[in-house]
């Protein structure tokens, strides 16, 4: 039996989820049609729509339902910049920390390489984290001339709320009040903490946020852009208008798969949060004591990081051999870095982070999520020292792309 630890790549849907996908499935009827079937889908997506919108605290007109998280930042990242370009006023930076997900770095770069935009890499500290004092400071250097005011030439400030690799939590509140003091708009990437904390989209006052339903027990192919009712993007994909910054024939099935599962999430969160952080911390503090040269990396406190999140690495081994020997015993865990074109790159949110290239070449990433137990936790624990021991002998490999 496989003992799944991956929840943060994606996690299983749960059965509500998938009886209301199932469901949904059987019902005929494009949501934009006039006839009762159609108004029937309408009245499913719309309803749909409501339900996520209340899990995160915003009104259901601020929810463009997208085909994933992906979508969700690329429309959110490119939308606001290109937003912001009107008006005869040039906003050409982008602000964002290092060691983002590369959904938000490939579309920033993007930007930068066919459409004129500026980026700061702002740095992180030792945990990942960035500061609201380095934010404000970017923010503060920003004017484009002398005449002109602080921060007058960023079109947006993006973050993520969580780390997807270490699970470092971002202080998004702060760092949300200082982009608004020099009113520049801020795009969230809350793909990994949905779920795991609770968001309340009104209350940061951002312009936009995005999430995934395949994260918190719906099924991949669905999320959303949370786009607040000051805000406005200019669409990444035209035809029709359905949506405020999207065109396209609406998923009623996979908006009421993304509801169900939605509904589960926000309810008794606090508790599975709590839950999840008991089991993390049994399985810090097991590697930790049977492997005693592994680093824990991110924010080690307990309500720094998400509560599910445990992200190591060990010295002298490749986190691919010890990925392949612990999926060999029957585990799922990651590395947590990129590939591509099956060729392994150091982490770049290690990298950032200002861990050294040869230590981050060894990193492993175990998440926990809905139906981990103890005992999976114990028999990860107990397959460690054998898996590293092995790893250490085999060491690097010839080459590694940085």
């Amino acid at each position: 039996m496989v003992i799944y630890l991956d929840h943060a790549a994606t996690t299983p849907i749960i059965p509500v989820a998938l009886a209301a996908y199932v469901d949904a499935l059987g019902l005929v009827g494009n949501p934009s049609s006039i006839h009762s079937q159609g108004q029937q889908a309408k009245r499913m997506l719309e309803e749909s729509r409501e339900t996520v919108a209340a899990s995160l605290g915003a009104d259901a007109v601020e929810v463009v339902f997208t085909s994933g998280g992906t979508e969700s930042v690329n429309l959110g990242i490119k939308g606001l910049w290109w937003k912001r370009q009107e008006g005869g006023v040039s906003r050409p930076r982008i602000l964002v920390p290092g060691g983002e997900h590369h959904a938000t770095n490939d579309a920033v770069e993007w930007l930068v390489r066919y459409e004129g935009a500026v980026v700061e890499w702002l740095p992180v500290d030792a945990f990942g984290r960035l500061t609201p004092e380095v934010l404000a400071a970017a923010l503060a250097g920003g004017a484009a001339d002398a005449g002109a005011g602080v921060g007058d030439d960023v079109a947006l400030v993006s973050f993520l709320w969580a780390n997807n690799e270490v699970g470092t939590l971002q202080p998004v509140a702060e760092l949300a009040a200082v982009a608004a003091r020099f009113g520049v708009p801020v795009h969230v990437d809350a793909v990994s903490a949905y779920g795991y904390v609770p968001i309340d989209f009104r209350a940061l006052g951002v312009a936009a946020l995005s999430v995934s339903a395949h994260k918190i027990g719906g099924p991949v192919g669905v999320g959303a852009l949370l786009l607040s009712r000051s805000a406005e993007v200019v669409p990444l994909i035209h035809g029709g208008g359905q949506q405020r910054g999207r065109s396209g024939t609406q998923d009623a099935a996979g908006a009421a798969a993304f509801a169900a599962a939605a509904r589960a999430a926000v309810h008794g969160l606090s508790e599975f949060g709590d839950e999840l952080a008991v089991l993390r911390d049994r399985l810090v503090a097991g590697i930790l004591s049977r492997v005693p040269e592994a680093v824990l990396r991110g924010d080690p406190s307990r309500d720094g990081r998400l509560p599910g999140n445990a992200h190591f690495t060990f010295a002298g081994c490749e986190g691919d051999s010890l990925l392949f020997l612990l999926d060999v015993a029957g585990f799922s865990v990651s590395t947590g870095s990129a590939c591509q074109a099956g060729v392994p790159e150091v982490s770049h949110v290690l990298t950032a982070m200002g861990v050294p290239e040869l230590e981050a070449r060894g990193a492993l990433r175990m998440t926990l999520g809905h139906g981990t137990t103890v005992a999976d936790v114990d028999a990860l624990v107990g397959a460690m020292p054998a898996a590293v021991a092995r790893a250490s002998k085999a060491g690097f490999a010839d080459r590694v792309v940085a």
